[in-house]
C-alpha cells in the first residue's frame, strides 16, 4: 500500500528480497540487544513458541518497528507526543505512525482500540500491530508488537520507552487485545 506523503514505499512485486533479509537480520539484533540474557521469555499464551507471521507490507511494518525501536529510552511524560518532550502510550504510538507513514490515528488508548481494523488473537500478531491492555473491561495502555512476544511502549511516571514480553505477568493479566492498523 502507499502511504501518502512519504516516499519510498514500492509495491511488494517491486521491493528485493535482500531488502527483506536485511530487515529480519537487524530486528534479530536487536532483539538479542535488548534481550536481558537468561530472563528472555520465549513462550506465547498457552506455552508454545511466538508464531512468526509475516506483516501484509513489510515495508511500513519495517519502519514502524525500525522507528519504534529507536524511541527505547526517550522519557516518559503524561500527555508527550514527541522524542524531544518525551510520551505517554498514544503519544508514543501516534507519533511513529505519523512520522514514518503518514498515517493519523486517534489519540487515546482507548479511541485507538476501538478504530478501525481487525481485532487479532496474540497467536496472529504481526510486526506493528498495536496491542492493548487494561482491566475492568476498560483500556488503558497501548504498545506496538514488535516480534517474538515483546512489545515496545511508554509505560509509566518516572520511566522511559522500553521493550516489554507480552508473556510477563503484569502484561499478560492486562492484555485486552490487538488490532492491525495496516493493511
Amino acid at each position: 500500500m502507499h502511504y501518502p506523503g512519504k516516499p519510498g514505499f514500492a509495491p511488494a512485486s517491486r521491493r528485493r528480497p535482500v531488502v527483506a533479509a536485511a530487515a529480519a537480520l537487524a530486528l534479530s539484533l536487536l532483539l538479542a540487544a535488548c534481550g536481558g540474557g537468561d530472563k528472555v521469555r520465549p513462550a506465547a499464551p498457552g506455552g508454545d513458541a511466538w508464531p512468526v507471521v509475516a506483516p501484509e507490507d513489510p515495508a511500513a511494518a519495517n519502519a514502524v518497528l525500525m522507528r519504534a525501536l529507536s524511541l527505547v529510552g526517550t522519557p516518559y511524560r503524561y500527555g508527550g507526543s514527541t522524542p524531544e518532550g518525551g510520551f505517554d502510550c498514544s503519544g508514543l504510538v501516534n507519533y511513529v505512525y505519523d512520522d514514518m507513514l503518514a498515517l493519523k490515528l486517534p489519540r487515546t488508548s482507548s479511541q485507538l482500540a476501538a478504530y478501525q481494523g481487525p481485532k487479532i488473537s496474540p497467536r496472529k500478531l504481526a510486526t506493528a500491530d498495536l496491542v492493548f491492555f487494561g482491566s475492568r473491561g476498560r483500556v488503558s495502555h497501548v504498545g506496538i508488537y514488535v516480534g517474538e512476544g515483546r512489545f515496545v511502549h511508554a509505560p509509566s511516571t518516572g520511566g522511559t520507552v522500553r521493550l516489554d514480553h507480552l508473556d510477563g505477568p503484569y502484561w499478560r493479566d492486562h492484555y485486552t487485545g490487538a488490532k492491525r492498523v495496516l493493511k
